[in-house]
């Protein structure tokens, strides 16, 4: 009954979020958008991103962008004969620097909200992230029962504590809150708490680099998927990045973007 609740939750807001995302953009008028014009006069994009999400975007030990949304969008623009502009912007102003022009698009694990398809043209989901608990390869925990009377720890202000939060007295559980995802997990390996309940473009990301095992419980619950964002009128851009990402899964080019940074095609472009 827990886990149905918990699924319910999510599943309402995804269904509602897609049906926005199709509402947004398709209704707009291209008879005078210019959006795609500006930018190959340009001869740049100019994307918008938190440098610090890993492995989506974020800056390296050389100081040097990187990432695998870094990576997409650097092949769109090669594609489209233009150069890409990294810009890194505070997260909570992204809809401002949107609109008054500082960046072309928000393009950085940006979830898909009901009011984010509302406020912006979202193109097509092209990533789905989950909600996921994770726990050590030797750990007696295997399925959501288990977690009950255990120690979850989770990022402050992130996604999986709202969730968690929204779902007690449902779950018995003790939630200990981390700022960063590394303090997080790095709490688990050294048994500080019994379980991580994360997202899992970052935790498959911090497995596939660590020597250390760890164990997904099967029963995870899909909570989001990722698209980028453009302002509310530019359907124009939206549209021929869309179009370009749909010949990079043709082509193969977005499998192998995919296996570089996950180990395997992740993406859900069709």
């Amino acid at each position: 009954m827990k886990k149905q609740w918990f699924i319910k939750l999510i599943a309402v807001i995804s269904v509602t979020a897609l049906l926005l995302i199709t509402a947004a953009c398709s209704g707009n008028s291209q008879a005078n958008d210019n959006s795609l014009q500006k930018v190959l006069d340009a001869k740049q994009l100019v994307l918008g991103l938190d440098d610090n999400y890993p492995p989506m975007g974020y800056t390296d030990e050389s100081g040097e962008i990187v990432g695998f949304d870094i990576d997409l969008a650097q092949e769109v623009c090669n594609r489209l004969g233009i150069g890409l502009v990294k810009k890194p912007i505070k997260w909570d102003e992204k809809e401002q620097d949107l609109n008054n022009g500082t960046i072309d698009c928000i393009w950085n694990g940006l979830s898909v909200t009901p009011e984010r398809a509302e406020s912006m043209c979202l193109s097509k989901p092209y990533f789905r992230n989950e909600l996921v608990f994770v726990v050590m390869s030797n750990s007696n925990i295997r399925n959501m029962k288990d977690i009950n009377g255990k120690k979850v720890g989770v990022q402050s202000g992130s996604t999986p504590q709202k969730v968690l939060e929204s779902s007690e007295p449902s779950m018995d559980v003790t939630i200990v809150n981390f700022s960063n995802n590394n303090e997080l997990m790095h709490s688990l390996k050294q048994g500080e708490i019994d379980v991580a309940f994360v997202c899992s473009i970052n935790v498959y990301y911090y497995i596939s680099m660590s020597e250390e095992r760890f164990f997904v419980l099967p029963d995870s619950v899909c909570n989001e998927e990722l698209a980028i964002g453009f302002r509310k009128n530019d359907q124009a851009l939206c549209n021929k990045v869309q179009d370009t990402i749909s010949e990079m899964k043709a082509d193969g080019t977005l499998k192998k973007l995919s296996e570089k940074w996950f180990g395997s095609d992740i993406t859900i472009v069709k």
